[in-house]
Order: structure tokens, then C-alpha cells, then sequence
């Protein structure tokens, strides 16, 4: 382990959300709220002063393999999550060390979980730290680092593996450094696009940008109690509603488009698969909730914006869904494991591993019913090798091993199964509500400080695609390596 590199690059972190956090302290000077600048400058003073020292001594090997990466995207990840959470603390926002540690994961994680029930109360940089943290969140502070830093290649991509979301991550350019520029450019053109729609729309600046945060971030965060549905306007909910899905896509798609290589773009398997996932759970939804609402635009309405919300793992809400009929409750429960496209902002197991699964599955079939037959799994046109395949079996089992484990831990708070299952499906799955005492109107309050740790694990966990927090409880992940032991043995002459 290049225990040297991991430090530097972990300081580099701090830096960066030290001044990320400055945008809020500045908002706080702003309005006066001098308790809430005490405190991000508390924070932003401990974040470039420790990243600063962790800096200082640059290591002479700067190579990253695979395991460093996982290991610095890990931790990256959870010192974050540790100082983001400090201003929530210091300020007294947030009662209790661990409500701000879930609250802040939640928001980098671009889970949306809450364990807030008075949202409106709340100081407004407060607010828009909280939200902000989901637009940091939803592409990746390490390639946000990544852009603005002079990260080599061969150092970077095993930090874009880790951090990146889906089977696999390629490059865009021909460069990593190129590659992270162009991802936050789209990412950050996108979410001005939304931010002034939503002002001509009525929607003030402050509250357009706290929404368009939480759609680019598919997070969730408003800085309403009711969601969105405090506005009560169609054309917010319509609009939040297409650029979720718009974040939900994989953002190789909007290259393709921008250097006009129209045919690759629309010939994105999972995309095509994933629009028509979402279609057709909209017109289902909407045909079992007809009768609540007594139109066909009524329903299509509220239909389409939550399964929006629920595929990309938003979980902005217009209505309480929580009173639904018992078929679309189960859409949504459905959909909360689909997840949006790899390579977006999305979280969930992914459309493209969805895909994958069928299709290997199919083909089992086959070599059962055709023991001799010679059999291919193709994806996006490409035959996939046998590593991917294993790559995503190996991530559903994990992915289930994980599932029932923190369900039976959640089960320890004596809620209903249906509150308990959902509630792990919702931060495994970075969702945000769930249903019963989980729903979009309610809060994560009432679960006791332990089972709000986990829960906080496996929205982590499920950023982050399972393994890199996993590779942290592996023993062998802290050893040197043979090869380097092999080394400092001969070094000494003793074999």
C-alpha cells in the first residue's frame, strides 16, 4: 500500500471541500447568520489546515493500483461525509452527532434521506450546504478533483473505476484529466439549464438552484417540508420531473450527442431500455391511481413525476405516495432496485446490470436446454467478456448478502416489515423515502442512533458500488504486498 499517495490525495480532498464549504460561509455572511459562519469557518480552517499537512510531504512514488484506488475513494468518501457534518454539529442546526453524520452521508451520498421534520426553520446557508452537498455528491468529488488538479492518467482511472457508478467506466477522452472537465461541464451546463427554467417558471433563484441541485444530484434535498409539492405547479413538477430523468442518463450518451455522433447516442441500449422501463411504469401507475384523482392528466402527472423520481433515485415527492393503491406502491418498490443508467448521477443496481442479469440468465437457459450450443452475451452491440459477467454476478451477491443482513439489523427497532425493508432499500439504494413510517412525508427520526449508523453504511455502500467500503474490512487489503516483502527481504539479505 502507498500509504504516502493515499495521504496526499486524501489532502487534496480536504482542500477541495474546504472550498466547496466556503460558498455556504460566504452565503452565511451574507445573511447575517453569524452562528452558521462560525461554524463553516471552524470547519473550513480544520479542512485546509489538515489537508495542508497531509499535503506537505508529496511522496516520491505516485503510482495507485486498483487497491489504493478503492481504499482512497472509501475513505475519501467517509472523511467527507466526517467534516461535512461539522457545520450541522457546531451550529446546533442538527441535534446529535449521528443525525448530522446520517444527514450529511445522505446528502453526499445523494441518498435524501432526512432525519429532519421542520425543513423551512432552518438557516439558509444551513439549507444550502445541505443541498449543495448532493450537487458535490452526484458526480464525484474525485473527479471534481480530478478536473481541477494534475492527477495523471495512469494514477486517476483506478480512482474513476472506484468512484464511478455502473459495471464500467471508460474514458471519454483520451486523457482522465480531459475526461473529468468535460463530465462536470456537462453536469454543471445542465443544472444552469434547469436552474433558470425554473425561475421562468416563478420559482425564486434560491429555491430554483436548491431544486436543481437535488435533481442533478438525483438526491432530493428541498429546502421544503412538502417537496415539491409546495409549489403546487405543474410546470416546477414537469420540469424537475425531465431533468431527472435527463441526470438519470449516462452521460456518454450527452458526449456523443455534443461532438454530434447522433447514431451512437441513439443506439445506447440502456438508455432505450430505460426510458421504456419508465414509460411503462408511468402508465401503469397512472392507470391504478385514476380513480384518486378522477383525470387522465391528473394522473399522468403525478404518475410520471414519481417514477422519475423513484428510477433515478431522486426522491423529490409532489404527493404522498404512502396512500396509494397497493400496485403502484409495488411499481415503486421495483423501481427503487432498477435504478438509473451507469455512468449517471443515479444510484440503484443499474439498468445496465439489469440488463446483463436477463440476458445471462437467458443464456444458462440455453446451455440447459442446449448443452453443446456456443452461446453469447452481448451488451450495447458488443459481446461481454467473462470478467464483466462475473464482475456483476459477484456485485448482485454482495448486493444481496448486504440487502438482508442491514434488514435484519434495521429489524432490531421493532418498525413493520414493510418500513424496515424499505427503508434498507432506500439508502442501499440512495433512493431517499420509502414507504409506511419511511414515506415522503415523514422522517428517518424515530430509528435509534445504531441503526441510523448503518443505514448511513449502506448508503456509502451503495454509492460507491459495494466494494470499495468492503475492500476496507479485508485484512489483506492493509498487508504489502508479496512481491514488495520479496523485495525488502532481499534488501536484507535474507534469502
Amino acid at each position: 500500500m502507498n500509504y504516502k499517495m493515499m495521504a496526499y490525495i486524501l489532502g487534496n480532498i480536504m482542500q477541495a471541500e474546504g472550498l466547496l464549504m466556503s460558498i455556504s460561509a460566504l452565503l452565511a455572511l451574507y445573511k447575517g447568520e453569524i452562528n452558521e459562519l462560525r461554524a463553516f469557518l471552524i470547519t473550513i480552517i480544520l479542512l485546509l489546515v489538515i489537508g495542508t499537512a497531509m499535503m506537505h510531504f508529496a511522496p516520491k512514488n505516485k503510482r495507485i493500483y486498483g487497491r489504493e484506488g478503492f481504499v482512497i475513494v472509501a475513505l475519501s468518501w467517509i472523511v467527507m461525509s466526517i467534516f461535512g457534518a461539522m457545520p450541522f454539529y457546531l451550529s446546533g442546526a442538527i441535534d446529535g452527532i449521528v443525525n448530522c453524520l446520517f444527514e450529511t452521508v445522505s446528502g453526499f451520498t445523494t441518498t435524501g434521506a432526512t432525519v429532519l421534520s421542520e425543513i423551512e426553520g432552518l438557516p439558509m446557508s444551513i439549507l444550502f450546504w445541505r443541498s449543495f452537498t448532493h450537487w458535490v455528491g452526484g458526480m464525484g468529488v474525485l473527479v471534481f478533483t480530478m478536473a481541477v488538479l494534475p492527477v495523471s492518467d495512469g494514477r486517476a482511472m483506478h480512482l474513476m473505476r472506484a468512484e464511478s457508478p455502473g459495471p464500467s467506466v471508460g474514458k471519454i477522452s483520451s486523457k482522465i484529466r480531459d475526461t473529468a472537465k468535460i463530465l462536470y461541464a456537462m453536469y454543471l451546463v445542465l443544472t444552469v439549464v434547469q436552474t433558470i427554467l425554473l425561475r421562468l417558471v416563478g420559482l425564486p433563484w434560491y429555491d430554483a438552484l436548491i431544486t436543481a441541485f437535488g435533481a442533478a444530484g438525483t438526491g432530493g434535498f428541498s429546502n421544503r417540508a412538502a417537496s415539491i409539492g409546495a409549489y403546487g405547479s405543474p410546470a416546477v413538477e414537469m420540469i424537475t420531473a425531465v431533468f431527472m430523468v435527463l441526470f438519470g442518463i449516462n452521460f456518454n450518451v450527452y458526449f456523443f450527442l455534443l461532438i454530434r455522433h447522433f447514431k451512437e447516442a441513439f443506439a445506447c441500449e440502456e438508455m432505450r431500455v430505460y426510458l421504456g422501463v419508465i414509460a411503462a411504469s408511468t402508465l401503469a401507475v397512472a392507470g391504478n391511481i385514476f380513480h384518486l384523482y378522477g383525470n387522465v392528466w391528473q394522473s399522468l402527472r403525478y404518475s410520471f413525476f414519481q417514477v422519475a423520481s423513484i428510477i433515478t433515485t431522486t426522491g423529490y415527492a409532489t404527493t404522498d405516495f404512502n396512500m396509494w393503491p397497493t400496485f403502484s406502491k409495488a411499481v415503486l418498490v421495483l423501481l427503487m432496485f432498477f435504478g438509473a443508467c451507469a455512468g449517471s448521477t443515479g444510484g440503484g443496481i443499474k439498468i445496465s446490470r439489469i440488463i446483463i442479469m436477463c440476458k445471462t440468465a437467458k443464456q444458462d437457459l440455453m446451455r440447459v436446454l442446449h448443452p453443446h450450443a456456443v452461446t453469447t452475451v452481448r451488451f450495447e452491440g458488443k459481446p461481454l467478456d467473462d470478467k464483466t459477467v462475473f464482475g456483476v454476478r459477484t456485485y448482485m451477491n454482495l448486493y444481496l448478502i448486504i440487502f438482508v443482513l442491514s434488514t435484519m439489523v434495521v429489524a432490531i427497532n421493532q418498525f413493520d416489515l414493510v418500513t424496515t425493508f424499505t427503508a434498507v432499500a432506500s439508502c442501499l439504494n440512495n433512493i431517499g423515502p420509502g414507504l409506511e413510517l419511511v414515506g415522503p412525508m415523514v422522517s428517518f427520526a424515530d430509528f435509534s442512533p445504531l441503526i441510523k449508523l448503518v443505514l448511513s453504511f449502506d448508503m456509502l455502500v451503495g454509492r460507491l458500488e459495494i466494494f470499495p467500503m468492503l475492500v476496507l474490512f479485508a485484512p489483506s487489503t492493509w498487508l504489502r504486498s508479496k512481491g514488495h516483502l520479496d523485495r525488502r527481504l532481499r534488501a536484507r539479505n535474507l534469502f
